[in-house]
């Protein structure tokens, strides 16, 4: 049992630092699996004492993240039924000011063992619904639980307590070890990145093209707990090659030994030690999810321990990683719900720099010693790990 100091703890992080503080005039939805109430039932108390609006959205156990249809749509479903969400619930996303998703499944094996194409028409009806959310304010954090923990191969005690360790220490001093970085990634029209391949040890490199970006600074804004520095690159300029040595879960899946080779922004090649048929259900999802949308470097000193779970893995400070599939809007504009915020992003939208996908999904390379990253440069500066955070060379 997470003890009350610590929930109070989170839940004032999240509503007061992420969200900026609950006013009379917010709806905040507050999205999660029962296994996740302790902290949720902390969180509707609070937006309620606020003066908020809450809106509790308990997940069913056979629905990942609660998506708009469950496992049991996507394998029984026709297309018809898949393309009918029902108005109410693009209404209950629309009238949300605020947004909470509480992550964290009792029984994982309810939505695993889809097929490709179950795995895809999910992503595809859920997108709406994601990018209402990313327009809103919102945060996900992660909730422990004990078939978490059997996927890390942790007993649970420990895995709890690293999980709330983490969930409960102050995000802003991050902050500044991200704006020493800050223009060095606003200034840099190219990203390099250079990674050894375990088996054959030839050098891998992989170019983007970071010039129509500029650096988002993450310190506990939209993911709790946080730690990076990301922009979107150009989803057109991606070339060369690239080995991602951490393993990641989704969907209750497990991948790993990740190979990717790109040319002209598309991936033309891909292989995994582990989890081939998940990676290829994610890159055959769509056009865009052929096409990268983000480059990160993780910024958290304090996660020193390596978890599959992707909202960890790719925090942890020393390591890098891409997302295949979707952009994200704010990497190119501050404002992107403005008038000239919108009118560029329909202008990068029409040349192609920013990608649509229905998939996000952040894979991870280690640049610490023992992975297999090897160098990062920013236009000419060359960047690499120190102590838990990414600095210049020299």
């Amino acid at each position: 049992m997470i003890n009350n100091k610590d929930l109070e703890i989170w839940a004032g992080f999240l509503l007061d630092h992420s969200l900026g503080g609950i006013s009379t005039e917010d709806r905040v939805m507050i999205k999660g699996e029962t296994v996740c109430w302790p902290l949720m039932a902390v969180l509707e108390r609070r937006v309620i004492e606020a003066g908020g609006t809450p809106d509790v959205y308990l997940v069913p156990p056979n629905n990942e993240r609660g998506r708009v249809w469950s496992a049991t749509m996507a394998r029984s479903g026709a297309k018809a039924q898949l393309e009918g969400a029902p108005d109410w619930h693009q209404e209950r996303y629309r009238n949300m000011t605020k947004y909470v998703e509480v992550l964290g499944a009792e029984d994982p094996e309810q939505f695993m063992g889809l097929t490709a194409e179950q795995t895809q028409a999910l992503a595809a009806a859920d997108r709406p619904f994601a990018d209402i959310r990313l327009s809103k304010a919102w945060v996900i954090t992660l909730y422990p639980t004990a078939a978490a923990a059997e996927m890390e191969g942790m007993d649970f005690a420990t895995y709890e307590s690293f999980i709330v360790g983490a969930s409960t220490t102050d995000p802003r001093p991050l902050l500044e070890a991200e704006k020493r970085l800050a223009p060095v990634v606003n200034d840099g029209k190219t990203i390099r990145i250079v990674t050894e391949h375990p088996r054959d040890g030839r050098e891998l490199a992989l170019e983007l093209d970071i010039s129509h970006g500029r650096a988002c600074l993450s310190y506990g804004l939209h993911n709790f707990p946080d730690g990076e520095i990301f922009t979107s690159p150009d989803a057109n300029s991606a070339d060369g090659e690239i080995f991602v040595d951490l393993p990641v879960n989704y969907g209750g899946n497990d991948i790993q030994g990740i190979y990717l080779r790109f040319e002209g922004g598309r991936i033309v090649e891909y292989a995994a030690d582990v989890g081939q048929e998940h990676l290829a259900a994610i890159i055959e999802t769509d056009d865009g999810s052929h096409r990268l949308g983000e480059v990160a470097l993780g910024m958290n000193p304090g996660l020193d321990r390596v978890l599959k779970h992707p909202l960890f893995v790719e925090k942890v400070g020393g390591t890098l990683h891409i997302a295949i599939g979707a952009s994200y809007e704010d990497c190119y504009v501050e404002d992107p719900g403005s008038d000239d915020g919108r009118a560029k992003i329909e202008e990068l939208v029409a040349a192609g720099v920013i990608n649509r996908s229905a998939q996000h999904i952040d894979i991870v390379t280690d640049f610490r010693p023992g992975g297999c990253g090897r160098s990062v440069y920013v236009g000419g500066t060359e960047l690499a790990p120190r102590g838990g955070v990414w600095e210049v060379v020299g």
